[in-house]
């Protein structure tokens, strides 16, 4: 039953158009005779059978041929059946296609002659005719502004009155005009509201039965007449009158309209055209390209017919204006052919093939590279030049802006002209000497003296001003006129640009961000108080590296001499052999020469002031300036976006920076070096200077060798030169001296070559394993060197003596792998402080526990005692519990407070007691190491170290025995072995931390998001420039010395405000 009813109703729900007649009723068992097949259309004479069957993909069988006989086919049998022939049967594709042009040609006349918003007769309606998609004229532009309306196009105004968007409009389907009556109902609104009911129709493609081509006939009834039949006019056209008007159009057989405008013409006969002249209007008319595309007849070469019209639309006939290529190979303008398609349907105009636009491709590069090297004729008067295609609309823009500005002087120069009353001609009063002016204008100047006298207490220029302000603004010129008026008020112009430049790094602002803030501040106040992004730009080169000049002697070695060098991709300068391979990575840096003169011009005044305050002269500065430098390196982490789902995977980054710790100077008559600068916060991220950034894991070696091997060679050259730099107009020498001290324990293992800090020998130090450390925690000494690693490495490598793995392991003290930066033997501060903190985390779960009573508790345990602590944590101190010991939670765990809070869990006293002990002892201990200068803040607990380190190393070997007996931390040695003699060497071990470094994590994030782009490469250039110029000196001293002039900031943004409120203060951070 189901293949039944598909036979059945099959062929009545999937027959053609052309296939239902007006006047054929068949009854359904009918269309059982024939089979869905054969209900395609009839093949044309001109089309063979097996060619209609390729085309379409059907192979009809032959029995079928052969039932119905005498060479008719099944279509053609179903055609006569359901109402005979017909034109379309008979005649080619050809003529269809004619007859569908003809049809659309005269929609589209009738179309022309209504208007888009009513839907009325353009003749119909007095007055002149508007078209929606033009410009406003003058009036109606005026008259819209003096309502507060500032649109400048009609499509704007019938968006906003009609609620109608006619910007996608289509001239086959909607009108382009609309009448006087629709104008004055929206200049009566205002160019905003409508103030009547206009009912816009709803405007459909032409079809069969379109209401516009074949109208309703009124019904006929009451005046007795018989009504006629409607005659379908899909398939038939309009006879042709010998007599016809001109410009009348002809709709059906007895409607005919006349298109608006000059009507009152006599009647014309109409010539006879030929078929294709008349096929190439009606697509003139269909696709409107005339004023954009180029006609061949421009070609200013004689070419032949055939070469022209390969570079021809086969629509419009024009040159060719963006091409595609039909998938059978033909030609066309994008717009020709969309337009086309969308009026006549999806076949290729030339062979009737179908052509869908998502087919169509852009032609071969060889094709558009001739196409628009064709020789053009320039058309303007006076010129005649060959242009090429492609640069023929660029000449045309140029004659029209030179006309442009020919009208404009020629409007000036009348403006300025007076009237010649003979004799010299009269000169402008701006061309004139300064003693012609004041001649000419003596009468004025005398008048407005006796003015100034009589009314202003004589202040003549207060009076010139003010008219100058007047003359200003009566000329609309308000932003000079509140720049002038600003300058008379003692405002000035606005921020300067280094203000600017400063609160767009400190706060982060992108620059689509700060410049919207920037138009937002000029329209509320009307001046420009913070300067435009160019400004800023120009004033970001001064403080970059690569502006100021300098010279090494002797030249550096492998080093380029050129001055004017900014971000470099990192692995410039890299030495590169025969088996290394290049490092896949993304390294953006400064040349470390040109990012230290950079710093040191940006303390170039608190040098000078330097000098100053020791009284010490330019000429007993000869023997130069020393410069010591601390270096940092560290890695970052996972850096990686989190922006969506799927597995995470970690983006590793390492920055590598340097701070300028003091400069000294040796003067003649003195012994020792005068120190004339010192870093005042050493361990803040505004004094950390970014050096270099890349996308590289610090645990892999071998990568981050190859990232910073540059940045040692450079180094290594600059330890062995002197530095000649321009310093308070003067050159200057300059010796630079090293100390790798910003490095935390891993990084300092991967430099010198040791191996990872679970290693038998713990200390990067001294040569003691776990085990010596645990027996002798305090007398040890610094014996360890860059010189002595590079040694024992060639041991390690070579093997000399011919030892097994455990004795050439025992002999090189844990040296694995080249060194290839050399550090300073010294105790990282941070880091010290947070790998005890975590010691103690640990000290305190096995006191909870009391693990000194218990050999080997499970882990279920010391999940408990370590669930109970945070507990304890977060409910008395407020302090959440971490995945990773950091600073913060370190400085907050190691007071007396926290003891307490912990001791609250022990279960004995004895044991609460030495661990309130313990914790005196270490808090007595850490000032010595975290302070700048030890000897002046804290010089008691610096003199009662060795004690208290003695002290509290006896407390591990006795009440904490179980947990160090035979092995001890990496920090708790360095702690308690080597810091008295670090400090006796450096003076300081906190001033030397790689706190700064550490800071600056944050300010990579948050300047990655300010400055994020498709590029990783780029987006690394703009994090190493926002972060080298948030750490200048010069933009941190503007933003101090403008933090207090809120008030006249304030002042220039709302002067009225600022005068009633005089205390009123507000810090740069709010911007």
């Amino acid at each position: 039953m189901a293949e039944e009813s598909l036979e059945t109703d099959g062929p009545r729900s999937s027959m053609p158009a052309e296939l239902h007649h007006p006047h054929s009723e068949y009854s359904q068992w009918k269309f059982k005779l024939f089979r869905v097949k054969s209900m395609e259309k009839a093949p044309l004479p001109s089309e063979t059978q097996p060619e209609k069957g390729a085309l379409l993909g059907i192979s009809p069988p032959a029995a079928t041929n052969k039932e119905i006989g005498h060479g008719v086919s099944p279509g053609s049998v179903m055609k006569l059946c359901l109402g005979g022939k017909s034109k379309e049967n008979v005649e080619g594709p050809g003529r269809r296609v004619d007859m569908k042009l003809q049809e659309m040609d005269t929609h589209m006349n009738y179309l022309r002659c209504l208007c888009r918003l009513c839907g009325m007769a353009l003749r119909k309606v007095k007055g002149p005719v508007n078209d929606v998609h033009s410009d406003l004229d003058e009036a109606s532009k005026g008259a819209l502004r003096r309502m507060g309306c500032k649109v400048t196009s009609w499509s704007e105004v019938i968006f906003k009155v009609f609620k109608v968007d006619v910007t996608e409009d289509t001239e086959s389907i909607h009108p382009s005009s609309f009448c006087h009556r629709c104008w004055m109902v929206a200049m009566r609104g205002g160019g905003v509201c409508s103030f009547s009911r206009t009912r816009v129709p709803e405007w459909k493609p032409h079809f069969s039965h379109c209401q516009l081509c074949f109208p309703r006939k009124p019904s006929l009834q009451r005046t007795g007449r018989k009504r006629q039949k409607a005659i379908h006019r899909a398939q038939s056209l309009a006879k042709r009158t010998k007599k016809d008007h001109g410009n009348s159009i002809a709709i059906g057989e007895r409607r005919t309209l006349r298109p608006f405008g000059n009507y009152n013409q006599g009647p014309v006969l109409r010539g006879w055209r030929k078929p294709s002249l008349q096929r190439e209007q009606w697509v003139k008319n269909i696709t409107q390209c005339q004023k954009e595309h180029l006609s061949t007849k421009m070609i200013s070469e004689n070419l032949p017919a055939d070469f022209l019209y390969s570079f021809s639309c086969m629509v419009c006939d024009h040159l060719l204006s963006d091409p595609v290529q039909s998938p059978c190979g033909h030609l066309f303008c994008r717009s020709c052919i969309m337009k086309y398609i969308y009026v006549l349907g999806l076949h290729c105009p030339v062979c009737n093939l179908p052509c869908a636009p998502e087919d169509c491709i852009t032609p071969a590069k060889a094709f558009l590279s001739a196409l628009l090297s064709l020789p053009l004729l320039c058309s303007s008067s006076g010129c005649g030049k060959q242009v090429s295609l492609d640069s023929f609309k660029a000449h045309c823009l140029s004659h029209e802006l030179d006309e442009q500005n020919a009208n404009q002087q020629s409007s000036e120069l009348d403006n300025y002209l007076l009237t010649n009353k003979g004799g010299r001609p009269r000169q402008h009063l701006l061309m004139l000497t300064r003693r012609a002016q004041k001649h000419r204008l003596r009468e004025l100047k005398n008048q407005v003296k006796v003015f100034a006298d009589k009314e202003e207490g004589g202040d003549l220029k207060s009076v010139c001003q003010t008219l100058f302000l007047l003359a200003l603004r009566s000329g609309n010129e308000h932003r000079q006129a509140d720049e002038l008026e600003a300058i008379m008020q003692g405002r000035g112009f606005g921020l300067h640009p280094a203000v600017c430049l400063a609160i767009r790094v400190n706060t982060f602002l992108s620059c689509s961000q700060y410049h919207k803030m920037y138009r937002t501040v000029k329209a509320t106040s009307g001046r420009q108080i913070f300067q435009p992004l160019h400004t800023l730009r120009a004033a970001e080169k001064e403080l970059l590296p690569g502006f100021h000049q300098f010279e090494w002697q002797p030249a550096l070695k492998n080093v380029s001499t050129s001055c004017n060098v900014g971000i470099i991709n990192g692995l410039s300068g890299c030495a590169s052999s025969v088996d290394d391979s290049p490092a896949d990575i993304i390294n953006r840096r400064f040349r470390y020469d040109v990012a230290l003169v950079s710093a040191l011009k940006d303390l170039e005044e608190d040098i000078m002031e330097g000098l100053r305050e020791r009284g010490l002269e330019d000429s007993a500065c000869t023997l130069g300036f020393s410069v010591m430098i601390k270096e940092s390196c560290d890695g970052m982490g996972d850096v990686s976006e989190k922006h969506g789902g799927g597995p995470a995977v970690p983006e590793k980054a390492v920055r590598f920076s340097f701070t300028v710790m003091s400069v000294s100077v040796l003067a003649e008559d003195m012994e020792k070096q005068v120190t004339i600068f010192t870093e005042p916060k050493p361990n803040s991220e505004l004094s950390c200077k970014p050096l270099c950034l890349t996308f590289v894991d610090e645990s892999d070696h071998e990568t981050l060798t190859a990232a910073l091997s540059p940045v040692v060679a450079e180094r290594e050259a600059m330890k062995k030169s002197r530095l000649i730099l321009s310093m308070g107009g003067l050159p200057r020498s300059f010796r630079l001296h090293f100390r790798g001290t910003g490095y935390d324990e891993k990084m300092v293992r991967e430099m010198e070559g040791l191996e990872a800090s679970g290693s038998t020998y713990i200390c990067t130090l001294c040569d003691s394993s776990r085990a010596e450390a645990s027996q002798n925690m305090v007398l040890h000494s610094v014996t360890r060197s860059h010189g002595e690693n590079l040694e024992r490495y060639e041991i390690w490598r070579t093997n000399p003596f011919s030892e097994s793995v455990d004795e050439l392991r025992d002999r090189v003290k844990g040296v694995s792998a080249k060194p290839f930066m050399e550090t300073q033997p010294t105790l990282d501060a941070l880091h010290c402080d947070i790998g005890n903190a975590t010691e103690f985390y640990k000290i305190f779960q096995d006191e909870i526990g009391e693990v000194f009573k218990k050999v080997n508790p499970t882990r279920e345990e010391r999940r408990s005692w370590r669930a109970a602590l945070d507990k304890q944590l977060r409910k008395k101190m407020k302090l959440r519990p971490v995945m990773r010991m950091n600073g913060n939670y370190a400085r907050k765990l190691m007071t007396l407070e926290a003891i307490e809070v912990v001791c609250e869990l022990v279960p004995t006293e004895e044991r609460r007691e030495a661990l309130r002990e313990l914790m005196r002892l270490y808090l007595q201990m850490k000032p010595v190491w975290r302070a700048t200068c030890p000897a002046k803040e804290c010089p008691d607990q610096l003199c009662r170290y060795s004690f208290n380190s003695q002290r509290f190393a006896d407390l591990l070997s006795s009440d904490f025995k179980y947990r160090y007996n035979g092995k001890i931390t990496n920090y708790l040695h360095k702690t308690l072995a080597h810091v008295p003699e670090i400090i006796e060497r450096d003076g300081s071990i906190g001033a030397w931390a790689s706190e700064g470094n550490e800071s600056a994590n944050k300010l990579f994030r948050r300047f990655r998001k300010m400055n994020a782009r498709q590029s990783k490469a780029f987006e690394l250039e703009d994090v190493l420039k926002h972060h080298w110029l948030y750490t200048s000196k010069y933009l941190q001293k503007f933003m101090e010395a403008h933090k207090d002039s809120a008030k006249a900031f304030q002042a220039t943004i709302d002067p009225v405000e600022s005068q009633d409120n005089e205390y009123l203060s507000l810090e740069m951070n709010d911007f």
